[in-house]
């Protein structure tokens, strides 16, 4: 069974007044138009053609279709044309004693202040479908980014004092400047934004854009520690517990596990709450974490991710038509061409367009895809 999915777009602050409109072929709402939702989740859950919500769907159709409730991912477009915050997000285990904890308090799921408004961890990955997608993803080198600060000269030395050291640790570096180092952090930016280098020119340039947005936020010093990432299109960016990442501009495909905890460490007027940060936070300086795709077969690449929650497929069929064999529920979402989605059990098909998207029940065992154009798959992991 083949069922439409719909979904308007969510307009945050960050997002594109154009990327999702231009990939759809239609006219700007003159609004930004940052993220569509193809999911269950109970924040924005995608629409059926009988007008249901697919966690409604799912809850009277679910048993009988094989789809367990809620579905274990969440499948986005993703437009940005300015920083969305800084933020990482906890492992299961730091979610389930975070949850716990909130709700032994008292906080309401909805309040600012809450941090963990579920149980589950938020594994991502992003996938480019704009020609450039720039990201912040992991803490930078240590000694790149000592040589970074020293670049900077006088104005950033008590940062440059807290990176000495074999065992500075950057958790502390990224707690004191959320908490304590406001005064140092504007010192700091005002140092980059009048600063230059060879080697760090398009990190300069970033910090001048963040503080044009943001003002004198201590997150740009944050952002100062991390990797400069640009990806490619149909390169994707993996994003596991713990990582400090921020997207910057581009359009994407975004999959995660279902699930809406964030911890923010700055580019946000939102809560940010820095020890809860630093106590979830991988301090390991690291390469990005960049993925690109394997061929798995004619016309089918996978990115490959090390947890279960979920999968992820790009599909381009050529003469013959591709097809992806299914371990669950999947989402399939057009973003080029006009490709035909068919399950293989039933031979039930849909044509869709760019930004369209059907569920497709675990019972057709496999999703073949023909036409032109590119498909995108999510189901479960294994």
């Amino acid at each position: 069974m083949l069922i439409p999915l719909a979904n308007d777009p969510r307009d945050y602050a960050w997002g594109s007044t154009s990327l999702i409109a231009e990939l759809e072929g239609r006219e700007p709402s003159g609004r930004p138009e940052a993220e569509v939702w193809f999911g269950d989740h109970p924040g924005d859950p995608a629409v059926t053609p009988d007008g249901r919500t697919l966690d409604s769907w799912i809850a009277a159709e679910g048993k009988d279709a094989g789809i367990p409730a809620p579905l274990p991912y969440l499948l986005k477009l993703l437009a940005a044309a300015s920083a969305l915050s800084i933020q990482a997000h906890p492992s299961k285990a730091q979610a389930e004693a975070g949850f716990a904890r909130e709700e032994a308090a008292g906080i309401p799921r909805d309040a600012a202040d809450r941090t963990y408004r579920d149980d589950n961890h938020k594994p991502e990955l992003i996938v480019a479908l704009s020609d450039e997608f720039r990201a912040l993803a992991g803490l930078r080198e240590l000694d790149a980014t000592r040589r970074l600060v020293a670049e900077l000269g006088e104005g950033a030395a008590p940062l440059a004092e807290r990176l000495n050291g074999e065992d500075a640790a950057l958790s502390a570096v990224i707690g004191w400047l959320l908490s304590d180092g406001a005064d140092a952090a504007r010192d700091v930016i005002a140092a980059a934004v009048a600063g230059d280098s060879d080697e760090f020119s398009a990190e300069l340039d970033l910090v001048r854009t963040l503080d044009a947005d943001f003002p004198g936020d201590p997150g740009i010093v944050v952002a100062l520690l991390m990797n400069l990432v640009t990806l490619r299109r149909g390169e994707g960016l993996f994003v596991p517990a713990g990582v400090l990442h921020a997207y910057l501009e581009g359009l994407g495909v975004e999959l995660m596990a279902a699930s809406d905890n964030v911890l923010r460490g700055g580019l946000t007027p939102k809560h940010v709450d820095a020890a809860e940060l630093v106590s979830v936070l991988d301090p390991a300086p690291a390469l990005p974490p960049v993925i690109r795709p394997r061929d798995v077969g004619d016309g089918v690449r996978a990115y490959d991710v090390p947890i279960a929650d979920f999968a992820l497929y790009a599909v381009t069929p050529g003469v013959t038509p591709a097809t992806v064999p299914l371990d669950g529920p999947a989402i399939a979402l057009a973003t080029s061409g006009a490709p035909v989605v068919a399950g293989t059990a039933s031979q039930d098909e849909a044509v869709l367009v760019p930004g369209a998207a059907v569920l497709v029940t675990p019972d057709e065992g496999a999703v073949r895809a023909s036409g032109s154009g590119e498909v995108f798959i999510a189901q479960p992991g294994r």
